[in-house]
C-alpha cells in the first residue's frame, strides 16, 4: 500500500497543473452563475465578469500552484538523493553490482531478441500499406498453393477483396552481360504490386495492363539489395536488357528498401510477370486447373471481416466444385496470415516461438528470484543501518522508496546493457543466410514496440526483485534489530529465499532439460534413417532451361552429364532427380485405385509426393529396393508407364506392401504400374510422420529441374572439382550450383539446428544464474555460520558433519528444484516435437544429463562457500568475537 502511494504522490506531482486549471476554472463558473443577477444589475458583461473572476481566483490559484511546484521540487529533489545514494552504495559493492547488472542485462537480452523475433514473424503484418487487412487464401487441408485458372475465378468472382494477386518462387538463370548466375525470382501477377499498395524506389513496376497473353511481358522489377550487389546502385540499370534463360529481358525499375515480397524467410533477387513461367521454369502450368502451386494473398475490402471473406470465398468454391467436379470436387478456402506459406510454417514458428517466448520470461523470473535473494541478502546486511534511519525519525516510506529507487537503478542500467547486446544479435540475425543458395534470411530489427517492451520489463523486474526488501523493512522493527543485531524475522526471511532459490533451480532445469532434448534430437537428426545416405554424394543442382535446353533436348543433357560423372574416377553410382528428398520444394499427386472410374480429388486414396529419377538414381542416393526393380533407359515415353513406390505408398493404396510390385493405381496421367518397392523415408520435414512417395522414370515425367547425385569413394573436394570441370566441358553456358547432400541438408536441419543454439543459449543463461544464487545463498549462510563452524571445529567435528551443517539446506533446495524442474521440462517439450527430430523428454541420456548436469552446477556453485566453512579458525573467529 506505501508503494502505490508513493506511486500516486509521483502523478499527482507530474498531473498538478492540469488539475489546478480544472479547479480554477470549475471555481469561476460557479462564481458567474451564483452572481450573475448582480451582474446583470451592475451592467456587467460576461466577458467581463469572466476576466474580474479570473483576476480574482488566479492568485489563490498561482499560489496553489506554487505549493504545489514546491512539492514537486522537493519531490524530484529527494529522488536525486535518493539515486546519488544509491549510486555511491553500488559503487562501494563493485562486485555485487556487476553481478546484478550482468543478471538483468542477460534476463532482458534473452526477452528482447526472442520478442523480436516473435514480432516480425508472427505479430507484426508484412512491410507493406494496411498489411493487416492482406489474408493468405488456403485450401481446406491448410494446402497453400492453388491452380492459376482457379486463381482466375476467385479473382473476378469473390466479393469481399478490393484485389486478389498470385505469386511462386522459381530459380533462373540471369546474363548481365558476363558469364549466367543462376538466381531466385518472384513470379508475380500483374496486379501484384498495385494491390499490394508498393511504390516504386526507381523507374516503374509492372501492371495488368503489360499482360497480353504467355510470354509477352519479358520485365524486370529488381529487388533493392540485389541492385545495390549486381549492379553497384548504378541508376542506369533501368531500361537495360539482359539475359533471363537466354530470353531477353528489359528492367522496369527497383523495389524499394524495406520490400521483401510477401513471404518473411523468402528475398528475392527481382520479380517477373506470372505469364512469363514458360519462359522462366521451362514450361508452363498455368492452363492446368490440377496444377496446383501458385500462393493467392488477397487485400480485405474496408469494413469486410475475415469471416465474411472466407464465407465469400467458399461460395467460390462451391462454383468451382459444380463446374469442375474432376479437378475441384469438395474444394473449400480457408484464409491465413502471409508471411510463412500460410498455416504451412505458421503453425510450428507460431508454437515455437511462443515456446521460446515462455521460457524467455522464465528466465527473466529466474533472473529476478535471484537478485530478489541478493538484495534481501542485502537488506539483512544492512539492518542496523535501517533500523538508526527509522529509530531517527525516516518513516518506512522513504527507506522503501530508496532501496526501490537502488533496484530500479540496476535494473535500468541492466536493461540497457541487455538490449545493445540484443541489438548486436538480432543485426547478425537478419544478415544470417541458414540455407545455402537460397535467399533465406529473417528480417528481426527492432522497431519501436521492441524498445517498449524491454523498457517496461527493466522496470517491472526492477520493481520485482525490490519486493523482498521491501518487505523487510515493512515488517522491520527497529527496537528489536537496534536491541538483538538482526530484524527479528529471520525464519521468514530464509524462509523467502529458500523458496526463490527453488524457483532459480526449477527454471534451470526445466531449460537445461528442453536443450538437453534439442541436442539428442539434433544428434539422431545427422545420424537417422531418411530413407536416403546423404554421406559420400556430391550433389549438382541446375536447371537445363536456363541454357536454352528443353524437351528431348534436355534428357539428352542429362544422360550425357549422367555418363560423364560415372567415368570420374572413384565414382560408384550417379543419377540424376528433379529434386532432392528434404530439399527446397516438392511435387505432389492425386492417387487413385486401378478400379476407380471417378478421378475427382475426393475418390483418391493417397496425395502422393512425385518425384522424376533416372536409372542409376536409387544407388546413388542409397536408397535401399525391397522388391522388384529400378528404371533402364528403356522406360521411355513409348513404354508402358511405370512407378517405384515406397512401403507407406502401397499400404495407403493396395492396403499392403507384400504384393504391391505388378500391381497397377492411376494418377492424373492414367493407368501405372509398380515395378519397385523401396523403403519409406524423410522428403518434406525430419519431424514428419511416414508419407507416401513415388519415383517416375524421367523420359516418361520430365523436368528441366536437374539435380545430379554422384557417389564416391574420394575426398568430396576433389570430386567437386572433377565434375566443375565435366560440366564446363559439356557446356560452359550452363549456370550450376556444386555442393556436398550434407550441406544441402542445411535447409531441413534449420529448425533442428536454430532450435538447439536457442535452447542452448537460454539453458546456459539459466545454468549461470542457478549458479549464482545457490552460491549466493550458499555464502550468505556460511558467512552468518562461520563462529557456529568454528566452535564445531574446535569441538572436533569432523569435515563431513561441517560440510553437511553449512552446506545441506543448500543441496536438499536443489534437489527439489530440479525434480519440479524436470517433470516441468518433460512436459514443456513435447512442443520440440513439431520441428526437432524424434524429440523425446523421455530419452534416459537426456534424464541422465540434467542429473548429472545439476549435480555440477551444484557442486561448482558450492565449491567456495565450502572451502571457507572447510578453513574457519576457531581462535582467529572467537577473537574477533
Amino acid at each position: 500500500m506505501k508503494i502505490l502511494a508513493y506511486l500516486r504522490a509521483l502523478w499527482d506531482v507530474v498531473l498538478n497543473r492540469a488539475r489546478i486549471n480544472r479547479e480554477l476554472e470549475e471555481e469561476i463558473r460557479a462564481h458567474i452563475e451564483m452572481h450573475a443577477d448582480d451582474l446583470e444589475r451592475g451592467g456587467l458583461s460576461r466577458v467581463e465578469a469572466e476576466r474580474s473572476a479570473r483576476i480574482r481566483f488566479g492568485g489563490e490559484a498561482r499560489f496553489k500552484e506554487e505549493c504545489h511546484e514546491a512539492a514537486g521540487g522537493m519531490f524530484i529533489d529527494s529522488l536525486r538523493r535518493d539515486a546519488r545514494f544509491a549510486l555511491r552504495l553500488l559503487r562501494k559493492s563493485p562486485g555485487f553490482t556487476v553481478v546484478a547488472v550482468l543478471a538483468v542485462a542477460m534476463g532482458i537480452a534473452a526477452n528482447a531478441v526472442v520478442f523480436s523475433v516473435l514480432n516480425a514473424l508472427i505479430l507484426r503484418p508484412i512491410n507493406v500499406p494496411g498489411g493487416q487487412n492482406l489474408y493468405m487464401i488456403e485450401r481446406g487441408k491448410g494446402a497453400p498453393t492453388q491452380s492459376y485458372p482457379d486463381y482466375l475465378d476467385i479473382r473476378d468472382q469473390n466479393r469481399t477483396f478490393d484485389g486478389v494477386v498470385a505469386y511462386d518462387i522459381a530459380p533462373a538463370g540471369l546474363d548481365t552481360g558476363g558469364s549466367a548466375s543462376s538466381v531466385w525470382v518472384y513470379e508475380a501477377s500483374g496486379n501484384y504490386f498495385d494491390v499490394l499498395g508498393v511504390k516504386p524506389y526507381l523507374g516503374r513496376f509492372f501492371h495488368s495492363s503489360d499482360e497480353h497473353g504467355p510470354n509477352s511481358s519479358p520485365y524486370i522489377v529488381l529487388n533493392y539489395a540485389y541492385w545495390q550487389a549486381r549492379f553497384g546502385g548504378d541508376r542506369g540499370a533501368v531500361g537495360r536488357t539482359v539475359q533471363l534463360n537466354k530470353y531477353p529481358y528489359t528492367i522496369l525499375g527497383v523495389a524499394p528498401p524495406d520490400f521483401r515480397g510477401t513471404e518473411m524467410f523468402y528475398a528475392p533477387d527481382f520479380w517477373v510477370p506470372l505469364l512469363e513461367q514458360e519462359n522462366v521454369e521451362g514450361g508452363s502450368q498455368l492452363n492446368r486447373r490440377s496444377a496446383r502451386a501458385i500462393e493467392l494473398v488477397g487485400r480485405l475490402k474496408t469494413g469486410v471481416s475475415a469471416a465474411q471473406a472466407a464465407t465469400d470465398l467458399n461460395s467460390v468454391a462451391a462454383y468451382l466444385a459444380k463446374t469442375y467436379p474432376a479437378e475441384d470436387d469438395r474444394i473449400n478456402f480457408k484464409l491465413a496470415r502471409p508471411g510463412l506459406f500460410g498455416d504451412l510454417l505458421a503453425g510450428p514458428v507460431r508454437a515455437f516461438l511462443a515456446a521460446l517466448m515462455v521460457l524467455a520470461g522464465l528466465i527473466l523470473l529466474a533472473v529476478c528470484a535471484n537478485l530478489g535473494s541478493l538484495f534481501a541478502a542485502r537488506a539483512a546486511d544492512r539492518s542496523k543501518e535501517i533500523a538508526l534511519r527509522l529509530a531517527l525519525g525516516s518513516s518506512a516510506r522513504r527507506v522503501v522508496r530508496q532501496l526501490l529507487t537502488e533496484t530500479l537503478l540496476v535494473s535500468l542500467i541492466g536493461g540497457a546493457a541487455g538490449l545493445l547486446v540484443g541489438m548486436v544479435v538480432l543485426r547478425w540475425l537478419s544478415q544470417w543466410r541458414p540455407v545455402p543458395d537460397f535467399p533465406v534470411n529473417v528480417p528481426v530489427n527492432p522497431d519501436s514496440t521492441v524498445y517498449a517492451i524491454a523498457l517496461l520489463l527493466a522496470l517491472a523486474s526492477g520493481f520485482l526483485f525490490g519486493l523482498a526488501p521491501m518487505r523487510q523493512v515493512m515488517r522491520a522493527d527497529a527496537y528489536q534489530i537496534i536491541k538483538s543485531g538482526t530484524t527479528g524475522s529471520a525464519g521468514r526471511r530464509i524462509a523467502l529465499r529458500d523458496m526463490l532459490l527453488v524457483v532459480q533451480v526449477a527454471i534451470c532445469a526445466v531449460l537445461l532439460t528442453a536443450s538437453l532434448v534439442a541436442v539428442r534430437g539434433l544428434v539422431r537428426s545427422l545420424h537417422g534413417d531418411f530413407g536416403f545416405s546423404p554421406q559420400n554424394v556430391t550433389l549438382v543442382e541446375t536447371y537445363l532451361d536456363m541454357a536454352g535446353y528443353k524437351g528431348d533436348a534436355a534428357r539428352a543433357m542429362q544422360r550425357r552429364m549422367i555418363e560423364a560423372a560415372e567415368a570420374i574416377p572413384g565414382a560408384t553410382a550417379a543419377g540424376v532427380s528433379d529434386r532432392v528428398p528434404l530439399g527446397i520444394g516438392w511435387n505432389t499427386d492425386e492417387i487413385f485405385r486401378d478400379d476407380s472410374t471417378d478421378t475427382r480429388a475426393s475418390h483418391e486414396v493417397a496425395d502422393a509426393l512425385k518425384y522424376s529419377v533416372t536409372p542409376g538414381y536409387f544407388e546413388a542416393a542409397g536408397t535401399s529396393l525391397l522388391a522388384g526393380r529400378t528404371f533402364t533407359w528403356n522406360d521411355d515415353k513409348n513404354a508402358p508407364r511405370v512407378a517405384v513406390v515406397n512401403r507407406e505408398f502401397a499400404r495407403e493404396v493396395f492396403g499392403t506392401a507384400e504384393d504391391a510390385v505388378g500391381r497397377y493405381f492411376r494418377n492424373s496421367g492414367g493407368r501405372m504400374q509398380v515395378v519397385g518397392l523401396v523403403e519409406n523415408g524423410k522428403y518434406e520435414t525430419l519431424a514428419e510422420n511416414p508419407r507416401p512417395a513415388m519415383f517416375c522414370p524421367t523420359l516418361q515425367s520430365p523436368s528441366s529441374a536437374t539435380w545430379l547425385l554422384v557417389r564416391s569413394d574420394r575426398d568430396s573436394q576433389d570430386v567437386a572439382e572433377a565434375l566443375r570441370s565435366m560440366l564446363r566441358r559439356l557446356d560452359a553456358g550452363l549456370p550450376y550450383t556444386v555442393r556436398t547432400w550434407n550441406a544441402e541438408m542445411a535447409s531441413a536441419l534449420f529448425a533442428s539446428r536454430a532450435a538447439t543454439v536457442s535452447l542452448g543459449v537460454l539453458g546456459v543463461l539459466s545454468a549461470m544464474l542457478a549458479v549464482t544464487g545457490i552460491s549466493g545463498m550458499a555464502s550468505y549462510s556460511v558467512s552468518k555460520r562461520l563462529r557456529e563452524f568454528g566452535i564445531r571445529i574446535a569441538l572436533g567435528a569432523q569435515r563431513k558433519e561441517v560440510l553437511s551443517a553449512a552446506l545441506g539446506r543448500a543441496f536438499w533446495l536443489l534437489a527439489w528444484g530440479s525434480a519440479g524442474g524436470v517433470l516441468l521440462g518433460t512436459a514443456a517439450t513435447r512442443v520440440l516435437a513439431l520441428i526437432v527430430y524424434q524429440a523425446s523428454p523421455r530419452d534416459p541420456l537426456v534424464l541422465a544429463g540434467v542429473v548429472m548436469a545439476m549435480a555440477a552446477l551444484g557442486l561448482l556453485a558450492t565449491w567456495i562457500p565450502a572451502r571457507r566453512a572447510l578453513k574457519a579458525d576457531p581462535l582467529i573467529l572467537l577473537r574477533e568475537e
